[in-house]
């Protein structure tokens, strides 16, 4: 909940690449933060971009979060976009053991695109609504992100949503821990790429 009027300049911009094998959730989980809605039917995402000012530990900053493309064929485009996020969401599917198990490639690819030992990550569980579906326990989630040193969450986009928020504000708050504030703030006008001409559609959400 906001507790003050949104600065009109010069705020901090985030952005966020939230990546993950198709049909993790990606997308049901970056809308449900963004429109508070669920949207149950899984379509393929290419690319989606969002932008929301949003108040975090007291400070407005913008948001600028992109949902990439789980299938193979789009890793060339992937990467692409790797190079300009601040900070990432690996999101894998407690009912999905294949998920789960790419999560060690997502974070070495990060760090490979990043030329970087170590870089702001939070390992996302979804659906963890399905429990009688379930096959990664959180004690082996733990683990995963323990042996990469990033959080872990537990989430699921189904209403009444779960974490979904606290997830992307965790992130948040491992780069603020990583990444000079300045540096964030030269990248306000910065885009993913020039040429967005793949791009499945672009929302701008009001300020929340």
């Amino acid at each position: 909940m906001a507790t003050s009027a949104v600065p009109s300049d010069n705020l901090p911009t985030y952005k966020l690449v939230v990546v993950g094998d198709g049909g993790v959730g990606k997308s049901a989980l970056t809308i449900q933060f963004f429109q508070k809605i669920f949207v149950p039917d899984y379509d393929p995402t290419i690319e989606d971009s969002y932008l929301k000012h949003t108040e975090i530990d007291a400070q407005w900053v913008i948001l600028d979060v992109l949902d990439t493309a789980g299938q193979e064929e789009f890793s060339a485009m992937r990467e692409q976009y790797m190079r300009t996020g601040d900070g990432f969401l690996i999101v894998f599917s407690v009912t999905d053991k294949a998920s789960f198990e790419h999560v060690d490639r997502f974070h070495q690819l990060i760090l490979r695109v990043k030329d970087r030992e170590s870089f702001p990550m939070v390992l996302v569980a979804n659906k963890v609504d399905l429990l009688h579906l379930r096959k990664i326990p959180s004690d082996q989630g733990k683990e995963m992100a323990s042996k990469h040193s990033i959080a872990y969450i537990e989430t699921s986009a189904k209403d009444p949503a779960m974490n979904v928020d606290k997830a992307f504000h965790e992130l948040v708050r491992v780069i603020r821990q990583q990444i000079p504030e300045r540096s964030l703030k030269k990248k306000r006008k910065t885009k993913w790429r020039a040429d967005r001409s793949t791009v499945s559609h672009r929302l701008h959400c009001v300020v929340l």
